[in-house]
């Protein structure tokens, strides 16, 4: 069994610290195996523009908040998916990080990049990829995301169990599309949201909450409310996930046709 789980909050815009030390209470003392954050937790979502993004954004290798999170994982020993506005270079990036007691591990950037977010960020451009955790294979993707099957598709044919969802989502059918998502995969997911608006000079937006834990078979095993902060840990059953029988005679994985999915390879314009 691995015990698995998210910590849904209301990050205050452009508070990084106050953001990092309510993640760092939350978590203290905390017995996991791998804890999913939501995307931006620490900087807030809605930025006015690239250049305030520019501001608040940080580089991975010299980021306190990253230092702040490895501590964590040492004390508690345990693994955190999470959010994070990344610097690289003159780039800009809505990413992921992978971190353990022994650092970061993997950084994800969002390959499908939601409204706005085209005007701040630079689109990912790290190929999908599994990390495996304490004999798990976990595999990222944030919050738009969800909208291309194509995403969780891929990790999964890589050999994902477990797929960890940091997200900000304001539309209302990802929680409902990611129980499909898990049943057509056969894998576990995680999806980390936050909650509560970031009200900014262009307008407002609002955060719908209800962070979630799906199994396999579509199984929602829970699902927060859509305002209130929770920590949720729930021990599974991986191997669940390597099974992809869902009949005596089909398998999820080996019964596709790719030669008939050719359209799929193709760029369109």
């Amino acid at each position: 069994m691995v015990r698995v789980g998210f910590f849904q909050f209301r990050p205050v815009f452009g508070k990084v610290q106050y953001n990092l030390n309510k993640v760092v209470k939350a978590l203290k003392n905390v017995s996991a195996d791998i804890i999913v954050l939501p995307e931006l937790p620490f900087t807030g979502y809605y930025f006015k523009d690239r250049e305030e993004l520019k501001l608040l954004a940080e580089e991975i290798n010299a980021s306190s908040t990253v230092q702040a999170l490895i501590k964590i994982c040492r004390e508690c020993d345990f693994y955190l998916v999470t959010g994070f506005a990344e610097k690289s270079g003159n780039k800009y990036f809505n990413s992921a990080l992978l971190i353990g007691p022994e650092g970061v591990i993997h950084t994800y950037r969002k390959l499908h990049l939601f409204n706005e977010e085209k005007n701040w960020f630079d689109p990912g451009d790290i190929p999908l990829q599994i990390s495996e955790i304490r004999g798990v294979k976990v595999g990222m993707m944030i919050c738009f995301d969800w909208i291309f099957p194509e995403v969780f598709r891929a990790l999964s044919i890589m050999g994902a169990d477990l797929i960890c969802h940091p997200s900000n989502l304001v539309l209302s059918y990802c929680q409902q599309t990611m129980i499909s998502r898990c049943l057509e995969n056969s894998v576990f997911a995680v999806t980390a949201n936050r909650f509560g608006a970031d009200k900014r000079p262009q307008g407002e937006i609002i955060f719908t909450g209800k962070s979630q834990i799906v199994a396999p078979k579509g199984e929602l095993i829970c699902k927060a409310p859509s305002k209130r902060e929770v920590l949720y840990l729930r021990d599974i059953n991986i191997d669940l996930a390597k099974d992809k029988m869902i009949s005596p005679l089909n398998d999820i994985i080996k019964d596709r046709r790719q030669e008939f999915y050719d359209i799929l390879c193709r760029r369109s314009d």
